[in-house]
């Protein structure tokens, strides 16, 4: 679709995010918002020395969040393609997906040939979720053309019921209007998500970046129907920073958006945090 001129400054959006964070901090309950934060974490591990015996430990932990009285599980684990199959046994039965990277994560760096060739092979291994990431280098030089068609190419080899989230790295295009195009970009390319950042830039997850790209959510769905849902990753190591996040979606999207099928935070840190939170206030 074609989307309207988007004439906010950052100025302006920053004001209208200190006002969200301001009105949905007085009207939420903290508890309550934290349960649904919980439920919707995946819980990441992306680091160059994982391995099975990691993988088994981290899905150990995955599980063990299920063990409460509250009755909540993080949604989904998020881990290098390598180990989905090995995460797919481990968690059988638990209602927990397995989410993976694809597209030459984080740096985008690779023939197209071969990011199509690997969203295959995580689709074999039984991948429930991938998490794209475009190639900033293509957009940045303005062949946006290209951008789209690589999205568009990755939503075919990872057709439903896989779900696609497709990463902007949002700290690396800057601007207000290249958040906003690249949101468009991929949102007309057939994202089920679009998510901020890998969590390996200097810069991650902004409540800039957050207001601009939700706002791209609304103007699409009002047009078309179709809710696409918000990722929030990396640079959040504080329930307060999950917060922020939860409460810029619930004054731009609305309550209808906050569950896991719509609203995800990428984070390995705070899953443990929320839910000693949770348990000591129960």
């Amino acid at each position: 679709m074609d989307f309207k001129p988007y004439l906010f400054s950052e100025e302006t959006l920053l004001s209208r995010v200190d006002e969200a964070l301001s009105r949905q901090s007085r009207l939420c309950d903290r508890n309550e918002s934290l349960k649904t934060i919980f439920q919707c974490i995946d819980f990441t591990t992306l680091e160059a020395f994982d391995n099975e015996t990691k993988i088994n430990d981290f899905c150990s932990k995955a599980l063990s969040f299920k063990d409460n009285d509250l009755h909540i599980s993080v949604p989904a684990v998020c881990i290098y393609s390598p180990f989905v199959r090995q995460a797919k046994e481990l968690l059988r039965g638990s209602g927990i997906k397995v989410a993976t990277v694809a597209c030459a994560f984080p740096s985008g760096q690779m023939p197209f040939e071969l990011k199509r060739r690997e969203v295959e092979y995580c689709v074999e291994q039984g991948a429930d979720e991938v998490d794209m990431v475009i190639s900033r280098g293509t957009f940045l030089a303005g062949r946006l053309d290209e951008v789209y068609e690589e999205i568009k190419s990755v939503r075919e080899a990872c057709a439903p019921p896989v779900r696609l989230k497709v990463i902007l790295e949002t700290g690396e295009l800057k601007s207000v209007e290249n958040i906003r195009r690249a949101s468009e970009i991929a949102i007309n390319a057939g994202a089920d998500f679009i998510k901020t950042s890998t969590g390996k830039s200097p810069v991650s997850a902004t409540p800039l970046a957050a207001i601009i790209m939700c706002d791209t959510i609304k103007e699409y769905f009002e047009a078309t129907g179709r809710m696409v849902g918000f990722k929030p990753a990396g640079g959040m190591s504080t329930i307060d920073d999950a917060l922020t996040y939860f409460y810029i979606v619930r004054e731009v999207l609305g309550e209808r958006w906050l569950n896991k099928d719509y609203f995800r935070v990428g984070t390995s840190r705070l899953a443990g945090k929320v839910m000693d939170e949770l348990m000591q206030n129960k």
